[in-house]
């Protein structure tokens, strides 16, 4: 019966976490700006009245702008899965995450607009410059370190976190690597790879951001949770750590609203110092935990 319970909780948050994580989001930062803000299943209408319409295409579009939705929902997909359900080994997910990025820069490049010419070169550098960080922290949840309960551990072990939450704001494009609530093109990364989306293909597109969104956090929570001897040592009793993801992927999410309304984007040229300070700073601090 257990084993049912779980099953059908991992379900739940397979389908429904995407639609609600944006939905906080999208209400904490508008709550952080003075305004109301929409509904937290606004985000699922939006999809829903999206998918029923047909994508408008020029004629010069082939066939790699129907595919190139289809391929980011399906990557998405995957890396959502292995995540959630571990049916795979993590290793796999920066190559779903490499076809991800090549549906999107696929997509862009198709329409041939500058816009997305100028996205696709920022999503190319942003990934050169996570996926290396993106590798060591995929080392560290597959591996057996474990965050000791001295204060010197719980300080790594912290910092580990820290830099991995900057490591998937990187990833995700939020500030202050990009900026998207300015709503302007020369600032965007995935929004200007997408301007010549619509209807179903735009539904698929924005969808996929939202999953990929929701598993990128609960990595962050799964490897805090797997590499912690709370649960080892006896501090907390009866409760599966699993259980324990849905709560800390909605204070995440929560601190993503927040930081999203409070926090401005830097410079370009910004960016690769701070990602190979990030990237030394990750492997340094894995070692220490190990060590300790």
């Amino acid at each position: 019966m257990e084993m049912i319970i779980y099953f059908a909780y991992l379900v739940i948050l397979f389908f429904c976490l995407p639609f609600l994580l944006t939905g906080i989001v999208r209400k904490v930062r508008a709550f952080a700006q003075g305004r109301r803000g929409p509904k937290l299943i606004q985000f699922f209408w939006e999809i829903n009245k999206s998918w029923l319409k047909d994508p408008v295409l020029h004629n010069n579009f082939s066939s790699i702008s129907n595919l190139a939705p289809r391929l980011a929902f399906f990557s998405s997909l995957m890396i959502w899965s292995i995540i959630l359900f571990e049916w795979a080994p993590f290793i796999l997910i920066p190559f779903f995450l490499a076809m991800y990025r090549f549906s999107y820069i696929g997509f862009a490049m198709e329409g041939a607009t500058s816009f997305g010419g100028m996205a696709s070169g920022r999503e190319i550098l942003l990934s050169v410059m996570v996926e290396p960080t993106f590798i060591l922290m995929i080392l560290a949840a597959q591996s057996h370190i474990e965050i000791s309960e001295t204060p010197q551990g719980l300080l790594i072990g912290f910092l580990f976190l820290i830099l991995s939450f900057i490591a998937i704001l990187a990833e995700l494009a939020k500030p202050p690597f990009d900026d998207p609530r300015t709503h302007l093109e020369l600032t965007m990364v995935h929004e200007a790879m997408i301007l010549e989306a619509s209807g179903r293909h735009l539904a698929l597109f924005e969808l996929s951001s939202s999953i990929k969104f929701s598993a990128l956090l609960t990595f962050l929570v799964k490897l805090a949770l797997e590499h912690s001897k709370i649960f080892k040592s006896g501090m907390i009793t009866g409760v599966n750590p699993e259980f324990l993801i849905f709560p800390m992927v909605i204070f995440l999410a929560i601190v993503m609203g927040f930081w999203e309304a409070n926090s401005v984007r830097r410079k370009w040229t910004w960016i690769p110092e701070f990602m190979g300070l990030t990237f030394i700073s990750i492997l340094i601090l894995g070692t220490l935990v190990k060590l300790s």
